[in-house]
């Protein structure tokens, strides 16, 4: 049993209050504790309340996965941060497509949702919420309360990492906002709690707050890898920075692949490939040398059906694969892909993961029926010595949100796309790099001629499939929405279709458009 840096489950906390109106419907936590003044009379509660905001990425409440859930919510796991950010990012494109009729989860593959879509919404408040619990934080360890507190020096050194790192939380949560809603409320520490209607945001001005609350803390966080495992460091900061540079002229208008390479450069030389790609998504995955930021599972002590527990029960199933032998006590036969996608792996190339014993069909005639498709057994709870994690029911394996071989893909885009500081020598190196990894040898390494921006979009895709990146490169390419670029079943129909461009961008939920008279939804809802 892997044993993280915190334990984030029976924590000591406040109430967190919202500061958008109605959209958050929170519980409390604790009802004995009334103050934050109680809270912080422990010291060690400012490590506590930090592993709180981390927590929100993995867990959705307060002990276990189901019962005290921080948002009300008909069904706590379905509601979990990352389970959700999986779901916008990959059933709404080519990467996966889900057998579960559960309403408003087909329109997501469908493309075919409205702002009453419940999963929108639930994405969106996750948002929120870490948000808010950020911004909490941040106002309960300003010098002035750690003075009224007469918190050590020594103590303030750390809570000064603890500050940066909720910072970069918020922004991640931020940037999350940005790349799928576009105009959204902005809300940070400077406003009160209570009853009040956030301002929107402009996508642009977002952007431009994210680029300079990021630079801010660069200084703040510590160096890269120094700091405690599962906790942001200054390379994760540098990693947002270069996605967001990556995708600035969808958010802005305006090419900024420059920059990309620039932090790309800083990021590179202090991270190695390791040698196994598989064992990046294995339960003993927080020994990997290349994952910069992951998101920390536990069997025992983070309990959810989010998180990569969701990612492993849902794509197992059918009547041949043996659950045990991926570490796991069932299947939940729900996420798979076509024999489209899997087809664009080459023979030899060891990311294609995947089972089709068993299944009646590689090819998908009717998605509800999960025997049709092609299985993805790329996330394991089975740990590289062969035995299984500590949980057979939920699982050790943590989600790589952030890791090298993003960072190399980026590199080598923004060189093509026309980007200054790097080199096409250079990005082929990187490429070459994966694929060397890929096929064991030689075999699957390109030329130069071959490394063209067409090339990379289908590596992005052999490379980081399922990881929650295809939606933002679609987008990104100009082939998410009106496009000839179709997939089995893309707008309802088995031979796909473009639907309008609109659709780029998810709706604002109506919940939160009926609460806040200050709000405009985004056009084409």
């Amino acid at each position: 049993m892997k044993t993280h840096y915190l334990n984030i489950s029976g924590l000591i906390l406040l109430t967190w209050l919202t500061a958008c109106v109605g959209d958050l419907d929170t519980k409390p936590i604790d009802e004995n504790i009334v103050t934050a003044e109680d809270v912080y009379k422990n010291p060690e509660a400012y490590r506590q309340t930090l592993a709180k905001v981390y927590s929100v990425f993995a867990v959705s409440g307060q002990i276990g996965p189901d019962g005290n859930p921080d948002l009300a919510t008909s069904d706590e796991g379905t509601s979990n941060y990352l389970r959700q950010l999986w779901n916008m990012q990959e059933l709404t494109t080519d990467e996966a497509i889900c057998a579960w009729s559960n309403a408003g989860l087909p329109d997501l593959h469908d493309q075919n949702w409205s702002s009453a879509n419940d999963y929108i919404t639930i994405t969106y408040e996750r948002i929120y919420y870490l948000i808010s619990v950020a911004n909490e934080y941040l106002r309960e360890t300003t010098e002035g309360k750690l003075n009224g507190r007469h918190v050590s020096e020594e103590l303030k050194k750390e809570i000064g990492y603890y500050r940066a790192e909720a910072r970069f939380l918020r922004a991640l949560a931020y940037y999350h906002a940005l790349d799928l809603y576009g105009n959204v409320p902005f809300v940070d520490e400077n406003q009160g709690v209570g009853a009040f209607y956030p301002e929107q945001i402009k996508r642009n001005d977002l952007f431009d707050w994210l680029e300079k609350e990021l630079k801010e803390i660069i200084p703040l966080m510590k160096e890269p890898r120094t700091n405690e495992y599962a906790r942001a460091d200054q390379a994760a900061v540098w990693t947002l920075l270069a996605k967001m540079y990556l995708n600035a002229e969808v958010y802005t208008g305006t090419p900024r692949y420059t920059d990309a390479i620039t932090y790309c450069n800083l990021i590179i030389p202090r991270y190695t490939l390791d040698e196994e790609y598989t064992r990046l998504f294995m339960a003993d995955n927080h020994t990997a040398q290349e994952v910069i930021f992951p998101v920390a599972f536990d069997g025992t002590h983070t309990q959810t059906y989010g998180g990569t527990t969701f990612l492993i029960f849902a794509a197992f199933g059918g009547d041949s694969l043996r659950t045990q032998d991926y570490g796991v006590s069932g299947s939940w036969a729900g996420n798979r892909v076509s024999d489209q996608f899997a087809a664009n792996f080459d023979p030899g190339d060891k990311r294609a993961c995947f089972f089709t014993k068993g299944q009646t069909s590689t090819e998908i005639n009717s998605v509800s029926d999960f025997k049709q498709g092609v299985i993805v057994t790329k996330f394991t709870n089975m740990q590289s010595n062969g035995q299984p994690g500590s949980n057979l029911s939920f699982v050790d394996t943590d989600f790589p949100m952030f890791r090298l071989a993003d960072i190399y893909l980026i590199y080598a885009e923004a060189v093509l796309r026309g980007g200054t500081g790097g080199s096409p020598g250079t990005a082929l190196g990187y490429i070459n790099a994966l694929r060397t990894r890929a096929f064991g040898g030689n075999a699957g390494q390109i030329a130069a001629s071959d490394l063209t921006l067409d090339f990379l979009l289908e590596e992005r895709a052999r490379e980081l499939y399922w990881e929650g990146h295809r939606r933002t490169d679609l987008v990104r390419y100009g082939r998410f929405s009106e496009t000839s670029y179709l997939w089995p079943w893309k707008g309802g129909v088995k031979e796909g279709r473009s639907i309008a461009p609109h659709y780029d961008l998810f709706p604002l939920p109506s919940s939160d458009l009926g609460a806040n008279p200050k709000l405009q939804q985004n056009p084409g809802y």
